[in-house]
C-alpha cells in the first residue's frame, strides 16, 4: 500500500482519535440503557452490514476461498476478544485503571512490529511509548480508585494483547486482502458471536429504545465500528505501525476531555500532566533519529565516489 500524504495523515489520524475519544462517554450514556453484550454486538453487527452495503459494486475483491481464514483471525483478534474481554473486564475493575492497561496496547504494537515486521526500535522510540504509557496512567489518575481484582488486571492485559496482535496481524497480511472488506467481515463474523453470546447470557427486553440509546447505536455503526476501523487499518498499513498506534495515547484524554465538559466529571490537574507526558511521547515516537557518524561518512563517499 502506498505511503499516505502528510496532509491526509494529519486528517486521518486526527478523524480516528477524536471519534475514539468521544465514543467513550456517548456509550457510557448509551449502556444506561442497554446490556453491555448485546450492545456490543449490535453496533459491530450492523456497522460491518453497513460496510458490506456499501462496498458491494467490489464483491470480487473479496476472494472469500483464499481470504477466509484472515478475514476470521482478524474477527477473533481486533472484534471478538477485544470487545468481549473489554466487556467483562469493565465488571471487575474501575474503567480508569482498565482503560490504562488497555492503553499498553501502542508499547506491545512497538515490540510486536519490531519482531514481526522488521520496524525500527530505537532507545528514543522505546522511551516515547513508556512515556505516553505514563501519560495515558495520568490522565486516567481518577478512576484508579475502586474495587481490584486480580483478574480484572489479567483481562486488561490480554484485551490489550489480542488489539496488539491484530494490529500487527493486519498489517502483516495486508498486501493479501481488501482492507474494507477485512472490516466489513471482521466486524460481521465478530458482531454474529458477541450478538449470540449477549442473547444467552442477557436479555433483549432490558433494552429502552430510547434517544440516548439510539444515538449511541447509531454512531457506533456509522463512526465508531466501520468508518474508525477503516481509518485505522488505512492509516496502519500505510506506514510505521508503532507510530501510528501511539497517537491513540490521545484517545483516552479526549475521552476524559469530554466527560469532563459534557458529563460534569470532575478535573483534575493529572489531565494537564497527561496532556504533557502524552505530547512528549509523540514526538518522540515520530521523531526521525539522526543518521550516525558512520552513516554520514557512508553517505558522503557514496556522493564522491564515481560511477
Amino acid at each position: 500500500m502506498r505511503k499516505l500524504s502528510l496532509s491526509k495523515t494529519i486528517g486521518l489520524v486526527t478523524f480516528l482519535v477524536v471519534v475514539w475519544g468521544i465514543s467513550w462517554p456517548i456509550y457510557k450514556i448509551a449502556l444506561a440503557y442497554t446490556p453491555p453484550l448485546l450492545f456490543a454486538g449490535m453496533r459491530t453487527l450492523l456497522g460491518g452490514f453497513l460496510l458490506a452495503f456499501l462496498y458491494i459494486p467490489k464483491w470480487k475483491q473479496i476472494r472469500w476461498r483464499e481470504n477466509w481464514q484472515i478475514y476470521v483471525l482478524s474477527s477473533v483478534f481486533n472484534v471478538i476478544l477485544f470487545y468481549g474481554l473489554q466487556t467483562v473486564g469493565l465488571l471487575y475493575m474501575p474503567s480508569g485503571l482498565f482503560s490504562v492497561i488497555v492503553y499498553l496496547q501502542p508499547v506491545l504494537v512497538g515490540i510486536f512490529a519490531w519482531l514481526w515486521l522488521g520496524e525500527t526500535m530505537n532507545a528514543l522510540k522505546i522511551i516515547g511509548l513508556i512515556i505516553g504509557f505514563l501519560g495515558v496512567a495520568a490522565v486516567s489518575a481518577g478512576g484508579l480508585s475502586g474495587h481490584i481484582a486480580i483478574i480484572g488486571i489479567v483481562i486488561a492485559l490480554v484485551t490489550s494483547l489480542t488489539w496488539s496482535i491484530g494490529t500487527v496481524y493486519v498489517k502483516k497480511v495486508s498486501h493479501r486482502v481488501d482492507s474494507i472488506w477485512l472490516v466489513a467481515f471482521q466486524c460481521m463474523i465478530g458482531g454474529i458471536v458477541l450478538t449470540a453470546l449477549g442473547s444467552s447470557t442477557e436479555q433483549w427486553s432490558d433494552i429502552t429504545w430510547n434517544v440516548h440509546y439510539l444515538i449511541g447505536l447509531i454512531f457506533g455503526i456509522i463512526f465508531g465500528i466501520s468508518a474508525s476501523w477503516v481509518v485505522y487499518f488505512t492509516l496502519v498499513n500505510s506506514g510505521d505501525a508503532s507510530k501510528v498506534t501511539s497517537y491513540t495515547f490521545l484517545v483516552p484524554l479526549i475521552s476524559v476531555l469530554c466527560g469532563t465538559l459534557f458529563l460534569h466529571e470532575p478535573f483534575s490537574v493529572y489531565l494537564l500532566i497527561g496532556l504533557f507526558l502524552i505530547a512528549v511521547s509523540i514526538y518522540l515516537v515520530n521523531r526521525k533519529s539522526k543518521p550516525s557518524l558512520e552513516q554520514g561518512k557512508l553517505k558522503r563517499k557514496k556522493i564522491i565516489t564515481p560511477n
